[in-house]
């Protein structure tokens, strides 16, 4: 079978967006970004994309943003005109997407945009969002998402965006960058780090392994410096990726090390138990007896993060003075081929931080082993006017699903994707949305994928511990009429004359969580049985979640809210309070036209109807 090229991965992505568009009546050049924000997301690039309808001033566009947990903003601007081939994208026309992209920011970091714009315009939000945190911000980074593929001349052009000293970070993302996320082995950007490049140079290091060892292992005193420049550069990606916790100075154990930073940095490397890390690969240079670290690939902190994101804020918020930090790492090298089955034994024996640890809800526990064979063997009813039963596939390893096609030939393709359509992947962070969505906390779910899967290992990890049994095939059927219920929204609320676009997810979100508690408040829970043979919500029930889903759209936007930023007062839960206001009124929709797609709470129907 011959290598993918790029112009495949042009051609399955502009179909993918294509498709995306109809089905969900959207624009194609929103589908397009939203399509591009999961690829990032999922390859924990970024937090999340908001899509926006950039202002119509000359010089300036801004097709999304993001605000990040660490003060980080990201804004994204879109190469896209619907081309049917591959063209090529010129430095040129780089340098006047990023001139639109920094005249926006620093038009609104004065103040002077926002108030050019209509106040219920999403841009509007943004813009003052920005102006009023003025330079706060840990970093900014811009992104160029393109659907044509960069020029091999193309060289870095200079970025300033205001006088402080905020980093500042161009990120390009091309057919041929996004060619190659998709087509690595573990679906997620390398990270490649040379010390020559850095003011220290490479680093002093100690082997701790013998030649006979499987496996490599260095002791480094990193310079505290350099680790805050690596999380400046790298954020949450160097952090072990499957689970993270929101990294902040209010715990005990944060404000120790803000306090060590700030008031006895001489003594950090003896008060600091450290940070243990991996990596795929190193490049280690000998000079007589002093061995250094010239480059690592793949570095991940799987132990550690509390004192990495520390040293960063402390530098940006706290003016510190790095120089006299050191902090010891542990650096261990681990064959690619070993990463899913190592890393997470490493990650749960170094930390002792959490009861329930990011290791235990690792690709390999049983929990999502089990819900893969279940989706491996259970065949999906056809749809109505179709012939072919089909099944929901669940990736447990990150790019599964991709890896999967890639063994097969054309014809095996074709039948793998008419078995497996695309449309019904459900990846973990899929499951974690859905499931808190419904019986958890829907604020989490407007944090970003990881953070909400974070919450979701911790209370799905202790419930497996108390009950495996109920982890059985109605769970995962109920799963499954969930994401059947999430995805059929998403329609609805685009097809809505009052929606403006925008802020889709978070409607989305929500009014399935004002569904769940107004289902929960009259006693009825889904029909699982009957979703799941229909493997279609019924017209009824598009009809309360249209409903619901303006109630919601109404409270998000309306004046009284407590942020000017939409996306960032769905983060709150001081929103979740105020839609919650409306659960009479949600459960009056709910009561006049349930009778076709719920049952009692108590029910433990099975899918077969029996």
């Amino acid at each position: 079978m011959s290598e993918a090229k790029v112009e495949d991965t042009f051609e399955e992505f502009r179909q993918e967006v294509l498709a995306s568009a109809a089905a969900n009546r959207d624009f194609e050049k929103i589908e397009f970004l939203n399509a591009f924000g999961r690829e990032l997301e999922e390859c924990d690039e970024i937090e999340e994309l908001q899509t926006c309808i950039s202002p119509n001033i000359r010089g300036v566009q801004v097709d999304g943003f993001g605000f990040n947990s660490d003060d980080g903003l990201d804004l994204f601007i879109t190469d896209f005109n619907q081309r049917s081939g591959l063209e090529t994208l010129t430095r040129t026309e780089v340098t006047t997407f990023v001139k639109r992209l920094t005249s926006f920011f620093s038009r609104s970091l004065s103040g002077e945009l926002h108030h050019s714009l209509e106040e219920t315009s999403e841009v509007y939000a943004v813009s003052r969002a920005i102006h009023e945190r003025g330079g706060q911000f840990g970093r900014v980074r811009l992104y160029v998402l393109s659907e044509r593929q960069l020029s091999d001349r193309f060289e870095s052009i200079d970025l300033s965006l205001n006088e402080d000293a905020t980093p500042v970070a161009l990120h390009i993302w091309d057919m041929s960058r996004l060619h190659r996320l998709r087509t690595s082995r573990n679906q997620k950007e390398i990270i490649e780090i040379d010390f020559e490049s850095f003011a220290t140079g490479p680093i002093p290091c100690l082997s701790a392994h013998l030649e006979s060892d499987v496996y490599k292992s260095y002791l480094l005193a990193l310079p505290g410096s350099v680790l805050a420049d690596l999380y400046a550069r790298y954020g949450a990606r160097l952090l072990e990726q499957n689970v993270r916790a929101f990294l902040q100075a209010a715990n005990k154990a944060n404000r120790g090390i803000r306090d060590t930073i700030l008031e006895d940095p001489g003594m950090f490397f003896a008060y600091n138990n450290g940070v243990t890390a991996t990596a795929s690969a190193v490049d280690v240079e000998i000079d007589g007896d002093v061995t250094r670290v010239r480059a690592i690939r793949d570095l991940q902190i799987v132990n550690g993060g509390q004192t990495t994101a520390s040293l960063f804020h402390a530098r940006r918020k706290e003016k510190a003075d790095l120089s006299k930090v050191f902090v010891q790492m542990k650096l261990t090298v681990i064959d690619e081929s070993r990463f899913e089955e190592v890393v997470p034994r490493i990650s749960q024996y170094a930390n002792t931080q959490n009861t329930v640890n990011a290791a235990d809800f690792f690709a390999n526990h049983p929990f999502h082993i089990r819900m893969e064979s279940f989706s491996r063997r259970l065949w999906a009813p056809a749809p109505p006017g179709q012939q072919t039963e089909t099944r929901w596939y669940y990736e447990r390893v990150r790019g599964q699903y991709k890896e999967e096609q890639a063994r097969l030939d054309a014809r095996g393709k074709r039948v793998f994707l008419q078995q497996n359509p695309k449309n019904q992947l459900l990846r973990k962070t899929d499951l974690a949305k859905y499931d808190n969505i419904w019986d958890d906390d829907p604020v989490r779910v407007n944090l970003g994928a990881q953070k909400n899967f974070a919450r979701y290992a911790v209370r799905i990890g202790e419930e497996w511990k108390k009950d495996t049994e109920r982890f059985d095939e109605q769970y995962y059927k109920q799963a499954i009429a969930r994401a059947i219920t999430f995805k059929s929204s998403e329609r609805i609320v685009s097809a809505q004359t009052w929606y403006e676009g925008g802020y889709r997810a978070n409607i989305v979100n929500y009014a399935n969580a004002l569904l769940s508690h107004a289902l929960g408040a009259e006693d009825l829970q889904l029909d699982v049985g009957a979703l799941w043979q229909a493997q279609r919500i019924p017209d009824s029930l598009s009809s309360v979640i249209a409903s619901l889903a303006e109630i919601v759209n109404d409270e998000l936007t309306s004046s009284s809210r407590g942020l000017s930023n939409v996306s960032e007062w769905a983060k709150k839960s001081d929103c979740w309070t105020a839609i919650l206001k409306h659960l009479p009124h949600a459960r009056s929709i709910v009561r006049k036209s349930c009778s076709d797609w719920t049952v009692p709470f108590a029910s433990r129907r099975l899918a077969s109807g029996a």
